[in-house]
């Protein structure tokens, strides 16, 4: 047998000490995109039929690989017994059985099982020197075509040099899919592009960090006072930084977090700062340092507000009185006091904005507001920040409403918007709603595409958690006090007595629940104290797992969200969405048979990144539809567009059983789970629990400690940005 190098799975030990097991890949049960982890079934070499189950990091082994393990034996609690791989080595084939399996794996594209029998049957024991040396010669196989024969010799070579460049990336703890993504890069090149200057791939690359990058240098001998790595970490900070949300960090902060992570002396660090802004990689304003995109984002978004305040609308001076009786006739609705205050408001000038919580009647407003300028012939365009807002936003106005991406027309090859000043949209008046999800990068494209004389209104809650990116858009421009604002605080919707829109309330006050009140109709809030980590999974569970369902009809998988407030932990989403996919999916053993990279058919799974090949976008939420095992693919359905995933995309997609409360924003569900520790507590806060009461439609259950929901409604100290929007408008308009 021919052998690989062997790739470590995690910290090799005396390897004397260690156990050896050898055998072919039969199963892959689950397989993580982010570190490669893996657990399978093997069947021995020379053992009975019987398979074992074997785990670690096999990221990038297929199945019908043919492996030899190092590792060690345990017995899991859950699981029953298993082989812990510390590290293994793929060998290839050497029987008629192994090889026509090895290929027929789906590892190489254009040879799937049927082929790899044909193959194998007229090449005998040379298939693979046939495939290494001679590969035009596969012709000599009845049905295979001169197009898909020169498929399958590129196929082959690709995954020659794919494999080389894995053995040597997971050998410093760089998972499989991000190999795969390197590979895509650079090609052949990927190996001598990873030993000149492995920091590139933190720069280039997206999913690769500082720290894979700098594991990989030093390992390589590179030295840990190169000027190359001081300069990957100021860039890791300050993108670490957008990550929390700040738009910049003062000089002094970055200069001491940037010699903490790398553990060399200030003066290196502070040598590389001029450096990158030569390279206009950075800004430096006053003493607040920005990564260069982001000073012009936030710089551009301030010019082009103040360019909004200085106008007057297109829509020139209007009256609601006058126009009030016919409007409610039109509405149906008799409008409160509050509600054609706010109407008179936001007409008032180019740039308004309307908050307020849920149930406050936005909606209504934003529908009273299209019909008033749509019969003086005003043209609007509606759009929120992802499809599930834009779509709660058409239903709520009978008008087309579109994603601010898809508004802007973003271009892929590009990588830019076609709307911008240069050819900016039609229009008098654009609406954005869920504005607090609006952050400065996409703020400052929507100001530069405005018409010049258009106006623009935000409608959203500046309760809410801020944007998922950075910046704190909608918090800076009600707290800058030049635009016109409308704060709505009486609840229409769901009823008086709804206890959702209550709480929300209650919590947003500081308030505890208040739990049987005069309401009316269906319940629609609950709060089931439980102490420990474990009852609170144990409880989230029993309720996803039949019991709403039994008593509200809801589907588990499309009506049932878990939001928690972090990822680790008994009740963090990771455990939670492992537990819940086995609950949801164990009925159906296609499904699990059809697993490919973890995930299973009728699997509810997340958008991590946007994606804008793909048109598909951060916080986007699907179903899983397909998984080819041959081909390592996924088709997921979002709202009805099939979108397919290979290896090298599977790590931006994640199981959404349970998701943040960050990444629920934007989104409405009809039945909205919240389990909450004093293991969260870093992240217990006011805004967040409000945040995630108001994402429930018909009902909201909290399970959790009773301490831990006191320290949340308790704790109203907002987490800081940096962010120097608001600043940046005073100063515009001399304040």
């Amino acid at each position: 047998m021919s052998q690989v190098p062997t790739t470590s799975a995690s910290p090799v030990s005396d390897p004397s000490s260690q156990d050896q097991l050898a055998g072919v890949l039969e199963k892959i049960t689950f397989q993580s995109s982010e570190n490669g982890f893996t657990v399978a079934r093997l069947h021995p070499v020379g053992a009975s039929p019987e398979t074992v189950t074997v785990v670690g990091a096999l990221g990038g082994v297929g199945v019908g690989a043919s492996l030899s393990l190092l590792g060690q034996w345990r017995q899991d609690s859950r699981h029953g017994r298993q082989f812990v791989v510390s590290s293994y080595r793929v060998v290839q084939p050497d029987t008629l059985l192994g090889i026509e399996k090895y290929l027929g794996s789906g590892m190489i594209k254009g040879i799937g099982p049927s082929y790899a029998a044909r193959i194998v049957a007229h090449f005998g024991l040379e298939t693979l020197a046939v495939l290494e040396r001679e590969p035009e010669r596969l012709r000599e196989v009845a049905g295979l075509g001169t197009k898909r024969v020169e498929a399958i010799g590129q196929a082959w070579r690709e995954h020659r040099d794919l494999h080389e460049v894995m053995v040597f990336l997971q050998g410093h703890d760089v998972s499989a899919a991000l190999a795969v993504k390197i590979y895509r890069v650079y090609g052949r090149d990927t190996l001598a592009v990873v030993r000149t200057n492995p920091y590139q791939l933190a720069e280039e690359i997206w999913g690769i960090g500082f720290r894979s990058a700098d594991r990989i240098a030093i390992s390589l001998g590179m030295s840990p006072l190169d000027h190359r790595r001081a300069r990957a970490g100021l860039l890791f900070v300050l993108n670490e930084a957008a990550g929390e949300g700040h738009c910049y960090l003062g000089q002094a902060d970055l200069i001491n977090q940037c010699t903490a992570l790398l553990g060399t002396p200030l003066d290196q660090v502070e040598a590389e700062l001029p450096r990158l802004v030569v390279d206009q990689r950075l800004v430096i304003s006053s003493d607040q340092v920005y990564l260069a995109q982001l000073y012009q984002a936030e710089t551009g978004a301030a010019a082009g507000l103040l360019r909004l305040h200085a106008g007057t609308p297109p829509w020139g001076k209007f009256s609601v009185a006058q126009e009030l009786p016919a409007l409610q006739e039109q509405l149906g609705v008799r409008l409160a006091d509050e509600q054609i205050a706010a109407l008179q408001t936001v007409l008032g000038g180019r740039m308004a904005v309307i908050t307020g919580g849920p149930g406050t009647g936005k909606s209504t407003i934003l529908k009273a507001l299209i019909l008033l300028l749509e019969q003086q012939g005003s043209t609007i365009s509606l759009a929120a920040p992802t499809g599930r807002a834009a779509r709660r936003l058409a239903e709520a106005t009978g008008r087309e409403a579109k994603t601010i991406h898809r508004l802007l027309e973003y271009d892929p090859v590009g990588r830019g918007f076609r709307r911008n000043a240069e050819n900016c949209l039609d229009g008098d008046l654009v609406v954005i709603d869920e504005a607090s999800m609006l952050d400065i990068y996409l703020a400052n494209a929507l100001v530069r595409a405005l018409p010049p004389r258009g106006g623009l209104l935000l409608v959203g809650d500046a309760d809410q958690l801020p944007s998922v990116g950075p910046g704190n858009v909608l918090r800076d421009l009600v707290g800058a006090e030049i635009f016109p604002v409308a704060r709505l605080s009486r609840i229409f919707r769901q009823g008086e007595g709804s206890l959702i829109s209550l709480n929300a309330g209650r919590v947003n006050r500081g308030e505890s629940f208040e739990l049987s009140p005069d309401y009316r109709g269906e319940k629609d809030f609950y709060y089931i104290p439980r102490e420990t980590d474990r009852e609170i999974e144990a409880e989230v569970l029993s309720l996803c797992g039949g019991r709403l369902g039994k008593r509200y009809g809801f589907d588990a998988r499309r009506d049932i969200q878990v939001l928690t407030p972090m990822r680790k932990g008994l009740i963090g989403l990771e455990n939670l969405n492992l537990r819940l996919q086995e609950l949801l999916c164990s009925s159906d053993a296609g499904a699990r048979e059809r697993g490919v990279g973890g995930f299973r058919l009728g699997d509810k799974v997340m958008q991590l990144r946007n994606n804008y090949e793909k048109e598909v976008f951060n916080g986007d939420i699907g179903f899983v539809t397909r998984a080819d095992a041959e081909a390592e693919s996924l088709g997921v359905d979002f709202e009805g567009r099939q979108v397919v995933y290979e290896v090298a995309d599977r790590n931006e997609l994640q199981l959404a059983y349970a998701v943040t409360v960050h990444k629920s924003q934007g989104s409405e569900f009809p039945c909205v789970i919240i389990p909450l520790h004093t293991t969260h507590y870093a992240l217990l806060q006011r805004n967040l629990l409000y945040t995630a009461l108001t994402r429930g439609r018909k009902l909201v259950v909290v399970v959790g400690s009773r301490r831990a929901v006191a320290l949340a409604i308790a704790n109203n100290r907002i987490q800081g940005r940096h962010s120097g929007l608001r600043q940046r408008l005073l100063e515009g308009c001399g304040s």
